[in-house]
């Protein structure tokens, strides 16, 4: 029997004041060709501000429960462990609340794990940058999203969440599972993932099952795609520099930051002096630059909270 008739699949969704693009994706998976068995959302908002759309949506007939919740402390990581708390399905998609899944979306991640014999599968979110955005950040291509070999076994320090499916046991047998310590700042979904495979979970990678994620306009500028690149800098040097990622001695240690700081200097040196060649030239260096920085902020302990709001 394939795995899109015997398996139950819950889709989860974390949200926080995205109305419009919520409804949009739940309305995106009433229309899948395999429909989920259950769809969970968490709101993060203390003031349940998604509880009219997902009343709409269940009066709308959709074939399937729709269970909602709302986890008000300000913490993406807490947030995601209360979807995964309601979810009743043996294997658990997440998408973001600001993302587009198409008919064969769901399909498309089944068929994987049937296909390659996975615990996990994951699959490319797909930019779409309006036509209005700044031409250097068009031409910079600065939201695209690595691809991966069909089939392939996802390296750790390639690991990206936003499009995955995964067996609903290897969760729950986590702590959280989400690491609420990674909750105001980018992280909890790659420290998830690495946990899972370096424990033995086999997790690939898809061409099938792609999302779209419409770009947001306060994310066309080049102070978001800087602080986006100090985050991610943070989170990979926390992971490498802990051996999360491959045992690490003083040596490699002293190698990364003495790299990471050549890079900085390299970047910041080359950012203006491409400017002539294309804004997209210098953005590129200069956001090189900032995730470098935040490569080597950890070092005196500075964090910035991605997540971070007033309450």
């Amino acid at each position: 029997m394939s795995a899109t008739v015997k398996q139950r699949v819950s889709v989860c969704l974390a949200t926080f004041r995205r109305n419009e693009r919520l409804l949009a994706v739940l309305e995106d998976l009433g229309r899948q060709e395999r429909l989920p068995d259950q769809v969970v959302v968490v709101d993060n908002d203390p003031g349940g501000g998604a509880r009219p759309i997902i009343e709409q949506y269940r009066a709308s007939g959709v074939p399937f429960p729709v269970d909602y919740d709302v986890q008000p402390e300000p913490n993406i990581a807490t947030t995601r462990n209360r979807t995964v708390q309601l979810a009743s399905g043996n294997w658990i998609a997440f998408i973001d609340d600001d993302e587009r899944a198409p008919p064969e979306w769901l399909g498309g991640l089944l068929h994987a794990i049937e296909a390659f014999s996975a615990d996990g599968v994951l699959s490319p979110v797909e930019p779409q940058v309006p036509a209005s955005a700044p031409a250097w950040i068009r031409r910079g291509r600065f939201y695209d999203f690595p691809h991966q070999p069909e089939g392939a076994e996802v390296p750790l320090n390639r690991m990206r969440f936003g499009n995955v499916l995964l067996r609903a046991d290897y969760l729950h047998a986590e702590d959280g599972p989400f690491d609420p310590r990674y909750g105001l700042m980018a992280g909890e979904d790659v420290d998830l993932l690495v946990r899972l495979a370096r424990k033995g979970a086999k997790i690939v990678w898809t061409e099938r099952a792609p999302v779209f994620e419409p770009v947001e306009p306060k994310r066309l500028s080049l102070r978001f795609l800087a602080l986006r690149a100090v985050s991610g800098g943070q989170m990979f040097a926390r992971y490498t520099l802990d051996g999360n990622f491959k045992a690490v001695g003083w040596l490699g240690r002293a190698l990364f930051v003495s790299r990471s700081l050549a890079q900085l200097i390299v970047s910041a040196i080359i950012a203006p002096l491409s400017l002539p060649f294309g804004r997209h030239h210098a953005a590129a260096w200069y956001i090189k630059a900032c995730a470098n920085f935040g490569k080597l902020s950890v070092l005196w302990g500075w964090q910035y909270g991605l997540y971070a709001r007033k309450a």
